[in-house]
């Protein structure tokens, strides 16, 4: 098995950049390269300039944090910090405030001696990033080291550990499957599948402009309606509907050509039967808090999703089993080659 396809990528100093992806597509294996867990075939990896080919991980100018905490039992919090540094010969009158300044900077003054059993699974885990940031690496490394946790911290850590690369200010390699998680954090996202970089931008770039079907179909909830390309700027769907796009992508292709239309839940609404573009029939209606989601049986073939705002108190505007139409913003669509 390839774990890595000619992947080739600069991320930039002081920068927090996420490899995305689904299990499997070589995301960690990247991961583990630079840290000096696993050697490519062939390539170079570099960082600041300085190559990093044949050394040794402990050797690297690099740090990871893994899924799990990793925090040693048998130490306190302060000896778990402490232990990057003794190991690598700092001075011991250095040892303390650098400890004390890690415990700080994680926001965990006043528990250094506690041991990890007396701490919350979020402490563990600031623990474990403080440990890792106390050498000073140039790169910290992680590998989805949030997935532990449970939802509510899991949102409030991802706010932590961004204000944590902030403050330090080194470059941070987040290795996660969790589109939301990756939208929070980064200042830019790569999407890997079967070993190879499908599109690497900022988060806006990635949600609003994905240049692959597959970028389209994992960021977030989308649509995908298959069209033919009739004239410039209208396209025709299997219903016989010709829908108009604002045309800004590459990928528009030539007249005759079947695409994909990519449109957000979010970006359309629903009308009354015969207001909008694709006609089709409420198949189901789901309250989610703030929003409410309908999936809509189209006429030509297919689910459609709609995410609506709710802004009143007011019941879900159409009921399960009502005759709709699916309006489609011009400027809303996506046109992706097949």
């Amino acid at each position: 098995m390839r774990a890595l396809d000619q992947v080739s990528l600069t991320i930039r100093s002081n920068e927090f950049f996420t490899l995305l992806g689904p299990s499997g597509c070589g995301k960690t294996t990247l991961l583990r390269s630079i840290a000096g867990f696993s050697t490519p075939d062939s390539g170079s990896i570099k960082v600041h300039g300085q190559a990093l080919d044949g050394l040794p991980p402990y050797r690297r100018p690099v740090n990871t944090v893994f899924q799990s905490y990793a925090v040693f039992p048998h130490l306190s919090v302060e000896r778990n910090i402490a232990f990057g540094l003794e190991m690598s010969g700092h001075p011991k009158a250095k040892i303390g405030p650098r400890v004390a300044e890690m415990l700080a900077l994680v926001r965990l003054e006043g528990l250094g001696s506690r041991m990890p059993s007396q701490l919350s699974g979020g402490q563990q885990q600031r623990v474990a990033f403080a440990r890792a940031l106390a050498p000073g690496p140039r790169v910290l490394l992680l590998d989805e080291p949030l997935s532990a946790l449970d939802q509510k911290l899991r949102t409030e850590m991802q706010l932590e550990l961004k204000r944590l690369q902030r403050d330090v200010g080194i470059t941070f390699v987040f290795v996660t499957h969790d589109q939301h998680e990756a939208l929070t954090m980064s200042d830019r996202i790569a999407v890997m599948s079967g070993g190879k970089i499908l599109q690497i931008g900022s988060p806006e770039d990635i949600y609003e402009r994905p240049a692959a079907r597959f970028v389209a179909d994992f960021i977030g909830d989308t649509n995908l309606i298959e069209a033919t390309r009739i004239a410039p700027q209208v396209y025709r769907t299997a219903s016989g509907t010709d829908v108009n796009v604002v045309e800004t992508d590459a990928g528009a292709g030539p007249i005759g050509q079947t695409v994909a239309l990519v449109i957000r839940p979010e970006r359309t609404w629903l009308s009354e039967r015969g207001l909008g573009a694709l006609p089709g029939t409420v198949d189901q209606v789901v309250y989610e808090g703030g929003d409410t989601t309908y999936y809509v049986a189209l006429q030509q073939g297919g689910r459609f999703r709609i995410c609506e705002q709710n802004r009143t108190n007011s019941k879900p505007r159409f009921p399960q089993g009502a005759a709709v139409s699916v309006t489609l913003p011009p400027d809303a669509i996506r046109v992706l080659g097949a």
